[in-house]
């Protein structure tokens, strides 16, 4: 029996706002297979981003369970943990690529955390490069490169480090609509072509369509799950 990558049982995450607990999720199950794309829609406090922030093990749950490829995060100490999120390719609405280094630096830097060598690094820097369409624009910097080329470094860096899934907070919400669909496009392809899991968080239903199934949350809890 094939593990999912993700599996979340009876998910709750508190948080003290003051005195007063503020239940952000509320008893969340979901399950994740290899070379799905998911889709997570909702309303600002619908939970989406605690649950993303929970998913990537940046934060413990209050109760309930995070299984990722089977490991309940909850009994990793500080180097176990770090040591999960290198599996994990993030991507954000803002890019967070380093404006002094290229867009081939800013990719070989991720895959030096594993200890690759520098000819290691160039060229699977280089290959992901293209893979995203960048090709001609590896050696600019991000100041050089448009909002969408931005995201695509953001996409290929996330993947240096061949990760077991990645999670995307709201990767086209800082960019035109235009160049969104292209983006989303891309992220397709690359689930379709090259099996990369993905689960994406969004407030957009067009760019939700393009992902295998969604789940919609609300006040802490999946309300509906939807194949595209």
């Amino acid at each position: 029996m094939t593990v999912p990558i993700i599996e979340t049982t009876d998910l709750v995450k508190t948080y003290m706002l003051g005195k007063i607990p503020v239940n952000a999720l509320r008893g969340v199950n979901l399950k994740v297979e290899k070379g799905d794309f998911l889709a997570i829609i909702g309303p600002s406090g619908s939970g989406k981003s605690t649950l993303l922030n929970l998913l990537g093990a940046l934060d413990k749950p209050t109760s309930g369970k995070v299984l990722i490829e089977g490991v309940d995060i909850s009994t990793l100490n500080d180097n176990g943990l770090a040591d999960l999120r290198l599996r994990i390719g993030f991507v954000f609405q803002f890019f967070n690529i380093i404006p002094r280094l290229t867009a081939k630096g800013n990719v070989e830097l991720a895959s030096s955390i594993v200890g690759l060598s520098k000819n290691e690094r160039k060229k699977r820097a280089e290959n992901l490069l293209e893979t995203v369409g960048l090709k001609d624009r590896m050696n600019h910097k991000p100041s050089e490169l448009s909002g969408g080329q931005r995201q695509r470094v953001a996409i290929a860096r996330a993947l240096a480090n061949n990760p077991s899934f990645l999670l995307m907070d709201e990767p086209t919400g800082n960019i035109d609509s235009k160049t969104a669909k292209e983006i989303i496009g891309l992220v397709k392809g690359l689930n379709e072509e090259k099996g990369v899991t993905v689960i994406m968080i969004t407030h957009d239903q067009n760019i939700a369509s393009y992902a295998k199934r969604s789940v919609h949350m609300l006040d802490g809890v999946i309300i509906k799950e939807v194949n595209n």
